[in-house]
């Protein structure tokens, strides 16, 4: 969905609407202040939790012998391929 600009000062003039649009329809909006972005509002991404690993793991498919052998072979040729990466700072630009 698209982010939409929208003034500070509108959104705390219309705030419940503003957050119900978030809540309902799932809609971003980036806060503007003197045209400047500042602050952003969008819905609270909504993961898993830990204590639910067991039962989606056992919901997986079970593989076959071949799978799981050409499962392996492609997480070595990931590793073989990740270390070949030279790494690279984050903080530099």
């Amino acid at each position: 969905m698209n982010t939409t600009k929208v003034s500070v000062t509108t959104v705390s003039k219309n705030f419940s609407d503003f957050i119900n649009r978030v809540a309902y329809r799932g809609e971003r909006f980036v806060l503007l202040k003197g045209n400047k972005p500042v602050a952003e509002i969008g819905p609270v991404v909504r993961g898993r939790v830990l204590r639910e690993l067991p039962d989606i793991l056992s919901k997986l498919p079970v593989l076959s012998k071949e799978e799981r052998k050409d499962f392996l072979k492609d997480l070595d040729k990931a590793k073989t391929e990740i270390r070949k990466e030279k790494m690279r700072d984050p903080w530099a630009s």
